[in-house]
């Protein structure tokens, strides 16, 4: 039986979720769960205009070995997971995940629970730019 397919990276072009989604097909699954974190106009009460992404250099490693946590997971097949460095405006993609597994529940759970994942450990922090001019910054893991 073949194993888990995955793929994993931090990039400064945007994200083909397209592509990201095709990779992640496989025949044994029953479920593709896709999550897409976009970037919103608001944020705590303030309007935000766009963001920044800054990584740091460690942060495609970090990100495979994070990929690497879920590959052992129950019924899943196939793993995909991408986030954006640079800048986004509103409604850009920052970051991709797709977990292809036998059945629903296990694909979304493990999308969730790598999404959080990602979260707590990348090493990317978020410079909001706001619509009074000035600009602040938050999810320093």
């Amino acid at each position: 039986m073949a194993g888990v397919t995955s793929f994993a990276a931090v990039t400064s072009n945007d994200i083909d979720t397209d592509a990201l989604l095709a990779s992640v097909s496989d025949d044994r699954a029953g479920a593709v769960v896709t999550f897409a974190g976009v970037v919103r106009n608001h944020d705590h009460g303030k309007a935000v205009t766009a963001i920044e992404y800054v990584g740091h250099p460690s942060a495609s490693d970090v990100m495979a070995g994070v990929i690497a946590e879920f590959e052992g997971r129950d019924g899943v097949h196939a793993i995909a997971a991408q986030h954006r460095v640079g800048h986004l405006g509103i409604g850009g993609v920052a970051l991709f995940v797709a977990v292809a597994a036998s059945h629903r529940k296990q694909a979304f759970t493990c999308a969730s629970d790598l999404v959080d994942r990602v979260k707590e450990v990348l090493p990317i922090w978020k410079k909001q730019f706001l619509a009074d001019g000035t600009h602040e910054w938050s999810e320093c893991p």
